[in-house]
């Protein structure tokens, strides 16, 4: 079939599938999510976080102290670019265009730095989920996110809490 034939046919009523999230109805809790691709984190996006964020923490921004300060001697990724870009990760696979609000995090733990050049990868495991009692068309759902490097050490985890919607 020809890109044209397709569009043709794409025209008189095919199905269709848009690109979601998960409804609160579709989660599992003994479900491992892992997102893909990675992101590898470049000098820029540290360099742009961080300045923009107005952190003049001098870890993130100045290689000539930075490598005068042990135990790391070099520049580190901005921690709160890592556990943005963690959750980043999973939002087309788990609540896009799904969820209705983000509730908080009660947890988020840095077990190793990200450096500049590293790959962020992530999964996530639904800890919990109930039907909410103030919004009966949605759901609290629990997710413990993981993130690691291509190494496989694990660079942040936390544990979010959000708001989804139920199927329609």
């Amino acid at each position: 079939m020809t890109a044209e034939q397709a569009l043709d046919v794409a025209g008189r009523g095919s199905r269709r599938i848009v690109q979601r999230g998960l409804w609160f109805d579709e989660m599992e809790s003994d479900t491992v999510y892992e997102h893909r691709p990675g992101r590898t984190v470049t000098e820029a996006d540290n360099v742009l976080f961080t300045t923009l964020t107005m952190n003049t923490q001098p870890l993130h921004l100045d290689q000539a102290e930075s490598e005068q300060l042990a135990p790391f001697h070099d520049r580190l990724v901005n921690s709160m670019f890592t556990l943005s870009t963690l959750v980043g990760l999973s939002v087309a696979q788990l609540t896009q265009g799904t969820i209705v609000a983000n509730l908080g995090f009660s947890e988020a733990t840095f077990p190793h730095p990200v450096r500049h050049g590293d790959t962020i990868y992530a999964e996530t495991v639904v800890a919990n989920k109930r039907e909410s009692r103030s919004h009966p068309n949605a759901g609290i759902v629990t997710f413990a996110h993981t993130a690691r490097n291509q190494r496989g050490e694990i660079v942040a985890a936390a544990t979010r809490t959000t708001l989804v919607r139920k199927r329609p």
